[in-house]
């Protein structure tokens, strides 16, 4: 599952900071540098990677298409889409000339000529530095907002601009924007005008660092999700970071490193590791160097893309690197320290599993409701194969927490999957064999037509109590799979929003084993998550298109509109196949639902908590609606002055339900400060985000009490229980996690 924001809008958040870190050197690139040699141009390896995936793709694909003149005007518009997919860089003039592409692509990549993909990214790069350009001498003028013009600022639906004229407008009342929100927020003129030349200038920077390897990831990814919404290239850069997202590890300092002007910053030293451990390294530091070993040349970074600082920090494990750092404390122009750190493998636990413990109360009853939250379904598939006894798995992480959670005295137990994309299909057949004793978990079918039952063999389970199953539109793939076989088995309650939608297998295929540069030790072709199969549910049904509905549905944020399966022209569609053979429910869930419907309803009717987030959605969805908005001063004054006060109520409510607020908790109701992420001072940022963790979290507190709900009406119930528990009422004591054999080669459902 992914979120696809067009090149220009996530060149625009690496400038914001909100895409611009990496921890402890998930990013990775080749070489620093300033500014990239135009114009840019495909390498023989880039065309021979496009030529390979091509192959692979017509012929391997679950639903394989010809790449013909068809495919290529698929790629056409996906390309445009990503590159200028708000329509702010390229004219119809501009459009008018690229037209016969429209028909080329599919022949650049057989013959191995990227030369089309290629020209249309050099003019875009000379077109966003020629509309930031653009906007840098519109601010020596300033502007007069006493008009009754309006900014169009979501365009995905809108015609590219017709002419320079109809552009230059357009950028105009984007940079009239711009310095409207600083204004509003109170700076001064002069203030506002050194802003924003600052964040333009910066943006040039950042478009000029650009690379050809850039280029073909946009345009390779273009082709890839042509075919279906979920396969894509991965570039070595790309592959790297997405290997470490699925192990959860990495050999480097253990730092998350984010860009804030021309300097790479830390933003966190994560615990234990090298960073941690020398004292030395400190939130805010600023790397100006970096001298690979223990005499090795500084090379000075200021400047930098941050995947290329991350590159050259980021090492094989024993090794050393050594920073030149400008601490926090000491101002820029303070003293330089020189820092010699051992690179070692660091666990990044902040996307690991983790458990808490709830104590709901209704009257004089209290019971204790585990929790455990896991954000992806990770696993070390190279550590896996080579028999590493201790390698990272999401299951054997769960097992462990289960394990403590019963320790403690829990009743029933929550797993939070709300925005878990996916990960490892082996991950997420093992983790449901940890609830049920044993059994079919999903059904995997191939392009064949031939399908594999997956479950889980081995009797026992980790937790055979009462549970219950988090979701929301942002759990997807693994967690369908998980959250559907719990539901089919009757084996737990499914609470929350309707989930993604996807239902979908991929596999990874590493481009270079299939090349004569197999034996290099240094991967330059890149991989392809490749769509394999389909997987259904256990009782034939399938998580596409239409997800895993809940049993007791908690209200939508309505972003499903824009957000899902269902929003991809070329999603597979709906289908069904026989139920799995041995499947049977081991209990009937139904006979309490509307039961523990009616007191949900009436619980949440009265808490100020439920009600705060309602109002707090109802205004989400009505902003998030608008598609323009007034360059009128005084109009947008008015408009500033209600939603203050709408967004002052809301942090005097969240205050008062648990002492912190949903913005910063100061003297200042500013709705919007003007500012992106990057400019604002990193302590801030850092404070509004402890604020947010220390939120009341209404929607997993009513899942814990509707589970403690449960557990009163089964204890009251005799028959009730025998009806609903599975296994017969049984609360086994096995704490040992199933453990089913791979039957797929490193799949993975993201």
């Amino acid at each position: 599952m992914k979120l696809r924001p067009s090149l220009a809008l996530l060149l625009a958040f690496t400038l914001t900071g909100a895409y611009a870190q990496s921890a402890a050197d998930l990013g990775a690139g080749t070489t620093g540098r300033k500014a990239s040699s135009l114009p840019l141009t495909a390498t023989p390896t880039q065309a021979q990677a496009a030529q390979l995936s091509a192959r692979f793709l017509t012929r391997f694909h679950y639903e394989s298409q010809p790449l013909d003149d068809a495919m290529s005007a698929k790629i056409y518009k996906a390309y445009f889409d990503a590159l200028d997919g708000e329509k702010v860089f390229f004219t119809q003039t501009d459009m008018a000339k690229f037209v016969p592409l429209k028909t080329q692509f599919d022949d650049a990549i057989w013959n191995q000529n990227l030369s089309g993909p290629f020209s249309v990214f050099n003019l875009y790069i000379q077109r966003a530095v020629d509309r930031m350009s653009y906007a840098r001498e519109l601010l020596k003028k300033g502007f007069d907002f006493s008009g009754n013009e309006s900014y169009t600022f979501d365009r995905k639906k809108s015609d590219w601009p017709k002419d320079q004229a109809e552009l230059d407008t357009l950028w105009r009342q984007r940079t009239m924007n711009d310095w409207l929100r600083l204004k509003l927020a109170g700076k001064p003129d002069d203030e506002i005008r050194k802003t924003l030349d600052k964040r333009y200038a910066s943006y040039i920077e950042r478009v000029r660092q650009l690379d050809g390897e850039d280029a073909f990831q946009s345009f390779m990814n273009a082709y890839a999700e042509s075919t279906d919404p979920h396969t894509d290239y991965l570039g070595p850069r790309a592959a790297e970071n997405f290997d470490i997202s699925m192990k959860l590890s990495l050999e480097g300092i253990g730092a998350v490193l984010q860009a804030r002007d021309e300097y790479t910053q830390i933003r966190e030293v994560v615990p234990a590791g090298p960073a941690a451990k020398s004292g030395k390294v400190h939130v805010g530091d600023r790397i100006v160097a970096i001298g690979q070993g223990t005499d090795g040349a500084m090379v000075d970074v200021i400047g930098w893309r941050l995947d290329d600082v991350v590159n050259r920090i980021r090492g094989k494990k024993d090794t050393t690197v050594r920073l030149e750092i400008v601490p926090a404390d000491a101002g820029l122009d303070g003293k330089h320290e020189v820092i010699s750190l051992v690179r070692q493998k660091v666990s990044i636990e902040e996307q690991a599993a983790k458990k808490k413990i709830l104590d709901i109360k209704d009257g004089n009853v209290s019971r204790k409701i585990g929790v455990i939250e896991l954000p992806t379904f990770y696993s070390d598939f190279g550590a896996r194969r080579e028999g590493d006894k201790n390698f990272k798995s999401a299951t054997r992480d769960v097992a462990k927490l289960l394990g403590e959670l019963k320790a403690a005295g829990v009743e029933g137990v929550v797993m939070d999957l709300r925005n878990n994309g996916g990960g490892s299909l082996t991950e997420a057949n093992e983790l449901t064999g940890l609830f049920i004793d044993k059994g079919p978990v999903v059904q995997v079918r191939d392009a064949r037509g031939a399908v594999d039952v997956q479950g889980d063999d081995d009797p026992g389970m980790a937790w055979s109590g009462p549970m219950a199953v988090l979701v929301n539109r942002g759990s997807a793939s693994a967690s369908e799979i998980f959250a559907a076989a719990i539901q089919d088995y009757g084996r737990g309650l499914i609470v929350g929003q309707p989930t993604f939608g996807k239902g979908t297998v991929q596999n990874l295929v590493d481009l270079d084993r299939f090349s004569n540069r197999a034996n290099k030790e240094k991967p330059e072709l890149g991989e392809l998550k490749m769509t394999i199969a389909e997987f259904f549910r256990i009782n034939g049904g399938s998580t596409q298109l239409k997800g895993v509905t809940p049993d007791i549905a908690f209200p939508k944020n309505g972003d499903e509109k824009d957000f899902g399966e269902s929003t991809y022209d070329n999603a597979l569609p709906w289908t069904q196949i026989a139920p799995a053979p041995e499947y049977k429910p081991v209990a009937d869930l139904k006979a309490y639902l509307g039961q523990l419907q009616g007191k949900h309803e009436e619980r949440v009717a009265k808490l100020p908590a439920w009600k705060l987030m309602l109002d707090e959605l109802a205004q989400y969805r009505k902003m998030r609606d608008k598609t323009s908005i007034s360059l009128n001063l005084a109009q947008r004054q008015a408009e500033r002055k209600d939603q203050d006060a709408i967004q002052a109520d809301f942090r005097a409510r969240h205050k008062a339900i648990d002492g912190s607020a949903s913005l910063a908790d100061d003297d200042k109701d500013n709705l919007d400060d003007g500012l992106n992420p990057n400019e604002r001072s990193l302590k801030s940022e850092l404070k509004q985000e402890k604020e947010a963790k220390k939120a009341t979290d209404p929607q997993l507190d009513e899942t814990a009490h509707i589970l403690f709900d449960a557990l009163g009406l089964i204890k009251g119930d005799a028959k009730l229980a025998a009806e609903v528990l599975p296994y017969g009422g049984r609360f086994s004591t096995n704490t040992t996690a199933a453990a089913a054999p791979e039957k797929l080669s490193s799949p993975v459902t993201h």
